[in-house]
C-alpha cells in the first residue's frame, strides 16, 4: 500500500457546521479511507496554514486521487495538498539504485559536443 499525508483546510461554511454542531471528524475520514480499502495512521487539526492533516495508507494513486476528489468536490474543504510519504527503507532502496546508475548518468554540461540529431530526439 503507499502512504500519505493530505494537509487541509476548511471553507467558513464548514467551521460554522462544526462549531454549531461539534463531531470528531477523524471518524467520518477514517470510513472514507477504509471505504477505499485504505487505513487511517492518524489525524490531526493544527494550527497553522492549514487547519490539519492525515496520514493514511490506500491501494493505488488513483485511489488517493478519488479520496482527494470526494472530499473536495463537498464544497467545504478550501484547500488541500497531498504528498506521497516514503519509508525508510524505501529511502535506502531509492538511494541504493541512485548508487548504481551513478555509472550511467551524464550530468549537464558532461555530455560533449552538440549533435543536430539530438534536436529530434524532443519531437
Amino acid at each position: 500500500m503507499l502512504k500519505y499525508v493530505s494537509f487541509f483546510r476548511y471553507t467558513a461554511e464548514a467551521w460554522e457546521r462544526m462549531v454549531a454542531k461539534p463531531e470528531n471528524r477523524a471518524v467520518a475520514a477514517r470510513r472514507l479511507i477504509e471505504e477505499v480499502g485504505g487505513k487511517m495512521e492518524s489525524f490531526y487539526w493544527m494550527l497553522g496554514e492549514w487547519d490539519g492533516f492525515v496520514v493514511y495508507e490506500v491501494p493505488s494513486v488513483a485511489v488517493a486521487s478519488a479520496f482527494s476528489g470526494r472530499v473536495t468536490s463537498s464544497g467545504l474543504i478550501a484547500g488541500i495538498r497531498t504528498e506521497q510519504l516514503i519509508s525508510m527503507d524505501e529511502a535506502r532502496t531509492a538511494l541504493e539504485m541512485a548508487l548504481g546508475l551513478a555509472s550511467v548518468y551524464v550530468p549537464p554540461g558532461a555530455q560533449g559536443e552538440w549533435r543536430a540529431d539530438y534536436d529530434v530526439l524532443g519531437g
